[in-house]
């Protein structure tokens, strides 16, 4: 098998160029590996959500034509960007063989008139029918920008050429096809806009145009006139009888797959009420929506999560929707280079993503509630996957292309775990980093950077906004005026053996919320596990702080696929008189790990009911 994959290797890699993209972040210019506790995660969900897909599997349903009504064809899609991503940062020359045979596999199916799909004649343009041919188009480019194979670059489009022919004025109205206001139909303006990009073909463009002109009709989800006149996500329309419907205009995962498009086509036209209207969705999301561990939605919807995490919900925190926030924040995040969004993307990967990944890899969550039972999702569309577990990877492979992105005058470092990096630059031939920590268990960091010879460049750290307290050093000169939510920006001549130190302020903060009470640390949440065998963990209590930080202890006895444990202070139950009224050492969990057998006999907890007092004033916890 071995002689196999390096024979089609060679024959592959004698046709294949990379792109080479000037664009600032890319990874192209990047070699990165992450290592440590998170390192591995991302390597075995490579090798088993990925590498280890079957891919028949995903072509089968395109060779039938006779869907009516799901959508199988988004699950070839989601695979292809989390095997392209996956490829870009490991070069496995076994991913690359399975890419190409699955490129020719689906370009096998394409009809004469262009159409790849699974839908019958009769139902096209029906259903989730154009959100998969989103996918598929996605896909195809994604796997050219990598190989420069052209039969991807015209099977894609070929296939847009198909739709432009179906829909637009006088012809079906985009916004009428599919569901939720049309958003999930014209959430292909992003690949429609990557043909453009390639092609330079203006029919693409107009046709992107045509897309966002139609948000804005009767009946369309008014993505740009609501978000501008600052209508939350929630309330942008009334919540509708039938909840999967095309009335639902509170749809998570493709209202923010709208919004990825009309960045790109923000690059192109520099509308300024383009990006003012996904920085003020996505600054509504993260005030209301966004809960303690970084996701979001219950049903697939926003509902205000962020006021009502505390109560347990029915089908919360959506895979679907934790992976496309991180991707739209890292495309806020190249565009704007506002910290806020690099904080937001290490919140939802060290608790929700991280949470939605089995111990061995072999599940991803379709949901990660904050209390609970970690449970594998159904399998859909008659088919041995669903829309979750196709899409975590593309969490989980986001964070190599996220963790260090080059600029013009240096590079931005947004993840602190072990890594090593080594960027082409133009103002130094290479420049190398190392990164040695166990961060997020510990605050001390130390980075080295590295360059052939002395070399003028900017490095900036991002500070977290969590990071009250940071010490920042170069060598040994202390670096003044570091601000927690920026980026602290190190500018010298650097050269082989420099090192910067950063301590961050991982002391235990204690989150208040409707008389609950949540414990986070850095980055992470922690919650009560009942592998730890400590009490009944929905029990009230009162976490013991002082000006709401509060002690946290290490732990090195842990069950079995917990990462990070520690002991905290809390005083339970109802009980002050005898023994009740000593805080008792209570055992937490990172969020990640907590309920990590995936069975019903490990219940956990994040937010903790605070036992009230009503000698206080205020009815705080005693």
């Amino acid at each position: 098998m071995m002689k196999y994959i390096l024979f089609t290797f060679l024959l592959i890699s004698l046709s294949f160029t990379p792109k080479n993209s000037r664009e600032e972040g890319s990874s192209e210019n990047t070699k990165l590996t992450i290592k440590g506790f998170a390192g591995s995660k991302i390597d075995q969900c490579i090798s088993a959500r990925i590498v280890g897909r079957d891919v028949d599997m995903l072509i089968a349903p395109f060779k039938l034509k006779d869907e009516t009504r799901c959508w199988q064809m988004e699950f070839w899609g989601k695979w292809m960007l989390s095997a392209v991503d996956a490829w870009k940062y490991n070069h496995d020359p076994e991913l690359l063989v399975k890419m190409k045979a699955a490129v020719d596999g689906l370009i096998a199916t394409q009809l004469p008139n262009g159409y790849i799909g699974n839908y019958s004649p009769e139902k096209q343009l029906t259903g989730w029918d154009i959100w998969g041919r989103k996918y598929c188009l996605l896909g195809l480019l994604k796997y050219y920008e990598i190989s420069s194979d052209k039969t991807a670059l015209d099977a894609a489009a070929k296939s847009a050429d198909y739709l432009i022919g179906q829909v637009g004025p006088e012809k079906t109205d985009i916004i009428s096809t599919g569901f939720y206001r049309g958003m999930a139909s014209t959430s292909i303006l992003e690949p429609i806009v990557y043909l453009y990009n390639h092609t330079q073909n203006h029919r693409y463009l107009d046709f992107a145009k045509y897309i966002v002109v139609r948000w804005e009709s009767e009946g369309g989800p008014r993505l740009i006139s609501k978000a501008l006149a600052g209508v939350a996500v929630k309330d942008r329309f009334p919540v509708p009888e039938n909840w999967w419907s095309w009335e639902n205009s509170q749809k998570a995962y493709e209202m923010m797959s709208c919004y990825d498009g009309l960045l790109e086509l923000y690059k192109i036209t520099k509308n300024p009420d383009y990006l003012k209207a996904v920085i003020a969705t996505a600054d509504n999301i993260m005030a209301t929506e966004i809960n303690i561990a970084g996701s979001g939605s219950a049903f697939e919807c926003w509902y205000g999560t962020s006021e009502k995490q505390i109560q347990p919900t029915y089908h919360t925190m959506e895979t679907c929707v934790t992976t496309t926030w991180m991707k739209l924040c890292n495309k806020l995040l190249a565009i704007t280079g506002d910290v806020k969004y690099a904080d937001q993307i290490e919140k939802t990967f060290y608790n929700a993503l991280m949470a939605s990944m089995k111990y061995d890899a072999s599940e991803i969550a379709k949901y990660s509630p904050l209390e609970g039972a970690r449970i594998e999702g159904e399998n859909q569309c008659s088919m041995p996957i669903n829309c979750c577990n196709a899409n975590g990877p593309r969490g989980f492979v986001m964070i190599p292309e996220y963790a260090a992105k080059p600029f013009e005058n240096g590079v931005y470092l947004n993840y602190y775990g072990p890594m090593e990096v080594k960027l082409n630059h133009e103002k130094a031939k290479e420049i190398s980093i190392r990164v040695e920590s166990n961060y997020p268990e510990s605050a001390n960091i130390r980075i080295y950077v590295s360059t052939e010879k002395p070399t003028d460049f900017q490095v900036n750290l991002r500070i977290p906004a969590w990071s009250t307290i940071t010490k920042v050093k170069v060598i040994d000169e202390t670096v003044s005026e570091v601000r927690p939510g920026t980026y602290c920006s190190i500018s010298r001549t650097w050269k082989k053996g420099d090192f910067i130190d950063l301590e961050l302020d991982m002391k235990g903060r204690v989150i208040e919320l409707h008389n609950y009470q949540a414990i986070q640390m850095g980055p992470l949440v922690l919650a009560r596990d009942s592998r730890f065998a400590d009490g009944y963990v929905d029990e009230a209590g009162v976490i013991q702080q002082k000006d709401g930080f509060v002690e946290l202890t290490p732990l090195t006895e842990k069950p079995d696929h917990v990462w990070l444990a520690f002991s905290a202070p809390l005083v339970l139950g109802t009980d002050l008189e005898g023994e009740g009224k000593n805080p008792k050492s209570i055992r937490f969990c990172d969020f990640a790990s907590a309920g990590n057998t995936w069975d019903h006999s490990t219940r956990y907890r994040v937010w903790i009911p605070k036992t009230l007092n009503v000698m206080n004033r205020k009815y705080e916890g005693y």
